[in-house]
């Protein structure tokens, strides 16, 4: 709360806001500064943040190779347009693809963006573009999130998001996730260029389809000659335990948009497609001012070398492995979906809000995707201390709310 001498109830300088379009609730702390997992606000109190800037921050904050590449990049060329090559993206973009490959070339090629929406809307305009005319319908899953562009907002599966922009974009269709028979009904009965889909929906609350699942819609795919677009922009990049997702299912995509992780902070998004369907892309079919620029893949390629030198997916995994088992043994939980250090907390009560905010209170970052779940997605390099003390602070958020009491005994504190 702000007092009427321009300070916050904690004696901080108040932000001024009114300046800012309301797209988002008044945010109830205001962040000046971060160091690999740890935060401070406005009054100098610490937090641990195992949200990550919504799985971005995957280096944690204020990593000092990615700032380094960063300024250095600002001091040599920020930006020239796409009407002419720069040295930076087309290594960042080889990198991805070797990535994609799983340590070896997957015979694809990028194109960059400034964020993950604008990633998908890449991938849908190429499968229209792939697909020709008369085939335009790209699948996607009920409750899945692709974006909040008009295109992507009408691929993602959440009608309460959509009805205020209506009419949306036509061509779209779902289907329920993790149904392969209602896929196999959707391709039957629309002229489907694409399925667009999350190996693992983040926005609906981390929920992990069965073991063949993927595999099953790779083989309706080739069967009724659709592109597999697979969506990494939250579960890519190592924060699963491989370094993407549909990895874990020993798939091979025709599209992966990414973005989050890719530059540890600086927007940048990415669309890998295989060659052939990159192919039918050709000059002034698709652009961005923006995208590719060095200054954010100069972040990019500080962000892949130091993933590449510490091994971040086998990092995410030991620590997930951690969290996991510490997490299954608060009281109120009763379940923990996800892979790596991209978890949902299932609690036996529909209080995950209160149970926010009663842990922000205390120090400590998350936030609530469901009203029963929690989602924890805490940078790759978290040290098994700043674990033990995050499931320390949720249990005695978990408890205060037990107790109806969230908001007292407050654990963050001063440097």
């Amino acid at each position: 709360m702000t007092g009427p001498s321009g300070m916050t109830g904690d004696g901080a300088p108040a932000v001024d806001r009114s300046a800012l379009m309301h797209t988002y609730p008044e945010p109830t702390v205001t962040f000046v500064r971060g160091q690999g997992t740890e935060l401070w606000d406005v009054a100098g109190r610490r937090y641990l943040d195992f949200l990550g800037g919504l799985a971005v921050v995957s280096l944690g904050h204020a990593h000092p190779r990615v700032a380094d590449a960063v300024a250095e990049q600002a001091r040599t060329l920020v930006h020239v347009s796409n009407l002419f090559g720069t040295t930076v993206g087309p290594e960042v973009a080889s990198t991805l693809d070797r990535l994609i490959g799983d340590g070896s070339p997957a015979g694809g090629q990028v194109f960059f963006a400034n964020s993950g929406a604008e990633a998908n809307e890449c991938a849908i305009k190429l499968a229209r573009r792939w697909a020709g005319p008369g085939r335009h319908v790209v699948v996607s899953a009920w409750e899945s999130f692709h974006g909040r562009t008009l295109a992507t907002l009408a691929a993602t599966g959440q009608p309460a998001k959509h009805e205020p922009f209506r009419p949306l974009p036509p061509g779209f269709v779902h289907v329920p996730y993790d149904d392969l028979g209602g896929l196999e009904r959707a391709l039957e009965h629309a002229p489907v260029a694409a399925v667009l889909l999350e190996p693992i929906l983040g926005e609906a609350g981390v929920i992990v389809p069965s073991s063949d699942f993927l595999a099953g819609v790779r083989r309706l795919c080739d069967e009724h000659g659709a592109l597999l677009v697979v969506d990494e922009i939250q579960t890519g990049l190592a924060r699963t335990g491989r370094w993407f997702a549909f990895q874990h299912a020993g798939l091979r995509p025709d599209v992966v948009t990414m973005a989050k992780a890719l530059g540890n902070g600086m927007p940048i998004g990415a669309c890998w497609a295989r060659a052939e369907v990159a192919a039918a892309f050709g000059p002034g079919d698709h652009g961005s001012t923006f995208g590719g620029q060095p200054l954010a893949t100069a972040a990019a390629r500080a962000t892949l070398q130091v993933m590449h030198e510490i091994d971040a997916p086998a990092l995410a995994a030991r620590a997930g492995a951690r969290l996991t088992t510490a997490l299954r043994r608060l009281p109120g939980v009763v379940g923990v979906r996800g892979a790596g250090l991209l978890l949902g907390v299932e609690l036996d009560e529909p209080v995950a809000a209160a149970v926010c905010a009663a842990a922000l209170e205390r120090g400590l970052v998350v936030n609530a995707p469901r009203s029963d779940t929690l989602r924890l997605a805490p940078p790759l390099v978290v040290a098994d201390g700043e674990i033990d003390e995050a499931v320390e602070i949720l249990g005695a958020a978990l408890a205060a709310v037990v107790d109806g009491d969230p908001g007292t005994e407050t654990k963050a504190s001063t440097p």
